[in-house]
């Protein structure tokens, strides 16, 4: 409301005593809001600590391209039909096992067309809730698929929900892989539209990892694409894999507890 009902004046009498007692109010304020605010990031994107494995989430230049599969029939096919229209020659596909095993035909053609595989775990799970032993029962199933599936050399890891801890970051690394996450989030998951999807993308700047979907319940990425692509073109980027990213530049991560 507007209306102003009456004014009132208010006279404060400060002591060094109470002045002392508002600062330290202010402060504990403050920690508090601090404390509140970081709890609601927790799931921003890259992190490492100081002495221990770093997961990428950025580079210094170029521009990665990354889709996530990790259910359906439909999408991944149509995407890969695009890619290869817009002559995308570099992107990079994060498959979960339980998807590859069910698809080995695309899984080969991911290949055959020249694009990067990375892991995104075997069933759906948000790591952070599992117990290291699962987490690594987890990677390990996903990797036996892609053995089978004589899929060789795969470095690269992402977590199935995007959330992860130290505990995921050392486990990865023991196991051979280094995690990587996003800078820029296309949204197509919640299929806001095409121009939305373009426009989310708009954003990247050289350095960039763009989170994209080729699972079924992303509807409109694939009509995205191409609008996509222009955008990235029109902004004179390179597109490349992760790990020419990581191979050719700086990565930075950023730390976590």
């Amino acid at each position: 409301m507007d209306e102003v009902k009456g004014k009132m004046n208010f006279f404060f009498i400060l002591n060094g005593t109470s002045i002392k007692k508002m600062a330290l109010i202010l402060v504990a304020a403050f920690f508090a809001a601090w404390f509140l605010y970081v709890g609601n990031i927790v799931h921003i994107p890259a992190f490492s600590s100081k002495d221990g494995p770093k997961a990428v989430y950025k580079g210094e230049k170029d521009l990665a391209l990354t889709f996530n599969i990790g259910w359906g029939d439909e999408k991944a096919e149509p995407i890969l039909d695009i890619l290869k229209k817009e002559n995308v020659k570099s992107a990079t596909f994060f498959l979960s096992g339980s998807w590859a095993e069910r698809h080995p035909d695309l899984v080969a053609r991911i290949v055959k067309e020249g694009y990067e595989i990375g892991i995104l775990g075997y069933n759906y799970e948000d790591y952070t809730e599992l117990e290291d032993a699962k987490i690594r029962q987890d990677l390990a199933k996903a990797q036996v698929v892609f053995k089978k599936l004589n899929v060789k050399d795969i470095k690269l890891v992402r977590a199935p929900t995007g959330h992860f801890d130290q505990r995921t970051l050392k486990i990865a690394e023991r196991l051979g892989y280094s995690v990587v996450h996003w800078s820029i989030d296309s949204k197509d998951w919640t299929n806001p539209g095409v121009e939305e999807i373009s426009n989310n993308v708009a954003k990247a700047k050289k350095g960039d990892i763009v989170l994209l979907h080729a699972s079924d319940s992303a509807k409109q990425t694939a009509k995205a694409l191409p609008q996509v692509v222009k955008v990235i073109h029109k902004k004179g980027l390179k597109l490349v894999t992760v790990s020419e990213m990581i191979a050719n530049a700086h990565t930075k991560t950023k730390e976590i507890n």
